[in-house]
């Protein structure tokens, strides 16, 4: 048993851009509502929306660190997405739609590296996030895992690094790693932790300044023998959670 959830995070654009919730109605076989609804495809990506394919079509922070800076609200309603970056002014637009996509390149291009693909489109898979797993994943945090990472590295680390979905503390260090195959109900929704969120290049990035500041991946092999941080789980029973409540493992 754990304290209660701490934040819910959902990402509305992958890899980057965080908003947080009060709330979220989870349901069965899909991601957090509104999560990584669209992807930013690069210029050598064959991926054409269609299905899930994995994040190396897309531009990310592993390969573009200034993308980590980027904050996102996301207004379902109109279906318009707001992002702000400490080194660009703000910018309002839909991504589904043709006519904005040459303001959102224009935006994003000077947060790319010169010798990395550049950002040519935006893509979503109706009905299905473009989580990282494949499968539509909700990753679980465990704030005793980050104190314990903050102490290995030798100072203070943003939880936003590891770009999780709900946060929550157990008291140790590690223990949603014997979650896996086993269930858990969180608010009145429940799922079932299927693998440990490997870990790259993205959790050295300051999500502040998008500057790679921390060696979070030589920490984590030094200190515990693996490269991992938190776990993916799926929804396999409808329900709403908030911040609050409990996580159980059933």
């Amino acid at each position: 048993m754990s304290e209660g959830i701490t934040h819910i995070w959902r990402h509305p654009i992958k890899s980057h851009g965080r908003e947080p919730l009060e709330s979220a109605s989870l349901v069965a076989g899909q991601c957090l509502p509104g999560d990584r609804v669209w992807a930013v495809a690069h210029e050598a990506s064959k991926a054409d929306g269609s299905a899930w394919v994995p994040c190396a079509n897309f531009s990310r922070v592993a390969k573009a660190p200034q993308l980590m800076a980027i904050e996102a609200v996301y207004d379902a309603a109109k279906g318009a997405v707001t992002l702000t970056h400490p080194t660009q002014d703000a910018l309002t637009f839909n991504p589904d739609s043709a006519a904005d996509l040459p303001r959102f390149l224009d935006w994003v291009r000077p947060l790319m590296p010169e010798d990395r693909a550049a950002s040519a489109r935006i893509l979503r898979v109706p009905g299905r996030g473009m989580t990282d797993s494949d499968f539509p994943s909700i990753s679980l945090c465990n704030w005793a895992s980050h104190r314990a990472v903050e102490t290995a590295i030798g100072n203070p680390l943003s939880p936003q690094r590891w770009r999780g979905n709900i946060w929550f503390d157990t008291g140790t260090a590690w223990e949603e790693n014997d979650w896996i195959g086993r269930n858990v109900q969180i608010g009145e929704a429940v799922l079932t932790v299927r693998e440990r969120t490997v870990r790259c290049l993205a959790t050295t990035t300051n999500p502040e300044t998008g500057v790679r500041d921390a060696d979070t991946l030589k920490t984590l092999r030094e200190s515990w023998g693996h490269q991992d941080f938190a776990v993916y789980a799926e929804v396999i029973q409808d329900g709403a959670i908030r911040v609050g409540d409990t996580v159980k493992v059933l």
